[in-house]
């Protein structure tokens, strides 16, 4: 019976494979070993907290993907994917955290079985999932294949949103939305940290307009005061204090599919040198989505906003923002394309990006950010609607 839970249909997945091959070709690549599980997603459907263990799917030019993982897997495998039951592989249990055997050496069992051994082997190096025992297994089992970097060959191709993958990125925009109302409705002096953050999860699971919410590849960030000069640290249970400023860094997340948005709270009044880095930020904002148009380039993006700090004095040193949409932890960013200097990453319509111009200081830290859709119409498409300014509580 056909699989009724793919979340696209199975003409857009027969496209994303077929663009996938087209890549493979043009980098020489016989077989795809792919281990990112956002990659694995959306080539398949494949859906599962499963990526902790070693699992994949294997793409050659001609036949249909293989799934490869570990036993119980596969049965998720068979509820998740498009794939036939038996383009479904597993290795023995017994391989799973074992130091005397690895699990690699089962999947270049099944590699010989298809003849793949003597061919071209593509492998996400530079990927959270695929290790180092993992490359040394191949190149073990299977000596005389050519083994070649393939860490963006389904990345890319995953650059331009599909309309179905905007309407989803869509409803995490109105899951996100519902999130931070909730914030400035609860925040207060007195709230115990993690009592907050049980607010921000309980309005990102119940979601909104009738579509219930995923869990995000990022937990809400959430750091107050001094700690906010740190860019990624979470919550704990002190409770939230006048005089201080707090950045929620969060995403809606709908059938994986991400919409970040951040925005700053102040518990009381703010200092001088943060509305002066905000204005600069809000400024800066316009002036970089004024140029988030087609045949445009990430680095300009990242001129205009950087161009308007300078004229400001305000003073920022890393990237501000990236292309995002499908993701499994540990992070909602794609690793593609990134707004800053230099980057030659040209625009094209249905990108998404997460326009991110965090300013982090010794004394605190200030977060207004956007996710944008790229446009033919003129500017883009900022998905959420939340109010960019810092919400004061007195």
């Amino acid at each position: 019976m056909p699989n009724t839970r793919l979340p696209f249909t199975l003409p857009e997945y027969y496209e994303r494979l077929e663009a996938v091959r087209r890549s493979m070709q043009t980098q020489g690549i016989d077989v795809l070993i792919v281990t990112n599980p956002s990659n694995m997603h959306w080539l398949t459907g494949y859906d599962g907290w499963s990526f902790y263990v070693h699992q994949a799917v294997i793409v050659s030019l001609t036949d249909e993907p293989l799934w490869w993982g570990r036993p119980m897997d596969a049965v998720g495998a068979e509820k998740t994917t498009w794939l036939a039951t038996d383009s479904i592989y597993f290795y023995p249990d017994d391989f799973v955290q074992n130091p005397e055997k690895h699990a690699y050496v089962h999947l270049c069992g099944v590699l010989k079985d298809k003849g793949w051994d003597q061919r071209r082997i593509g492998v996400e190096m530079d990927n959270y999932y695929f290790t180092a025992s993992c490359l040394e297994t191949l190149r073990a089992e299977i000596p005389d294949v050519a083994i070649i970097d393939a860490t963006s060959v389904v990345t890319w191709q995953r650059s331009v949103k599909s309309e179905a993958e905007i309407e989803y990125m869509r409803r995490a925009a109105r899951i996100v939305e519902a999130m931070h109302a909730r914030i400035r409705e609860v925040t207060r002096p007195g709230l115990r940290k993690n009592e907050l953050v049980a607010e921000i999860y309980h309005a990102s699971l119940v979601g909104a307009d009738g579509y219930g919410g995923d869990y995000s590849a990022i937990v809400p960030l959430t750091p107050s005061g001094r700690d906010a000069a740190a860019a990624h640290l979470t919550w704990d249970d002190r409770e939230m204090v006048k005089g201080e400023g707090t950045f929620f860094e969060i995403a809606g997340c709908y059938k994986r599919y991400h919409c970040p948005i951040s925005r700053t709270g102040y518990l009381g009044k703010p200092p001088k040198d943060m509305l002066k880095a905000q204005e600069a930020v809000l400024e800066g904002m316009e002036a970089g989505m004024a140029v988030a148009k087609p045949g445009y380039t990430c680095g300009e993006i990242a001129d205009a906003f950087f161009g308007v700090l300078k004229k400001y004095g305000v003073e920022k040193t890393s990237r501000t923002g990236y292309s995002v949409g499908l993701s499994y932890p540990p992070d909602w960013g794609e690793h593609t394309m990134s707004i800053r200097p230099g980057d030659p990453s040209i625009l094209r319509a249905n990108m998404v990006f997460h326009f991110m111009p965090a300013i982090w200081t010794p004394d605190w830290g200030l977060e207004i950010t956007e996710t944008m859709r790229i446009t033919d119409e003129g500017g883009p498409e900022c998905l959420a609607n939340v109010p960019r300014e810092m919400f004061v509580k007195n």
